[in-house]
């Protein structure tokens, strides 16, 4: 099984959305909140971390239904390669269909966008 979902946001629209200090809270999960912290919440990379949520929903096939956004964590490895870190439900929904994800996000002053494709998950 393979699918893809794909996700393409204004960085205005986020820089917008961050002016309300909940947002970050609510959209972002506990681990994704910090990495951004730490390099103080670059709008490009919120606006990334966004996209890759809404192109999870595509690929997992719900749309942001069944599942908070927060429990899809854009995570950076040490060498700076994305990954996708679920919890809660979100978990649960990709678990019962057998799923795997990777993640590829980019950016311009303008644009972020994320591409998502799930998998057949390794038995």
């Amino acid at each position: 099984m393979l699918s893809v979902g794909i996700d393409l946001v204004e960085i205005d629209r986020i820089e917008h959305a961050m002016k309300n200090p909940r947002f970050c809270r609510r959209v972002l999960g506990a681990a994704e909140f910090a990495q951004l912290e730490m390099r103080g919440f670059p709008i490009q990379s919120v606006a990334a971390s966004f996209c890759a949520k809404e192109a999870f929903s595509k690929a997992l096939g719900t749309g942001v239904r069944g599942f908070e956004l927060h429990e899809v964590e854009l995570l950076r490895g040490e060498d700076g390669k994305p990954s996708l870190h679920l919890s809660g439900r979100a978990f649960k929904i990709a678990q019962e269909r057998k799923l795997d994800f990777s993640v590829s996000v980019t950016h311009t002053r303008a644009y972020a966008s994320a591409v998502v494709i799930a998998q057949e998950a390794e038995q």
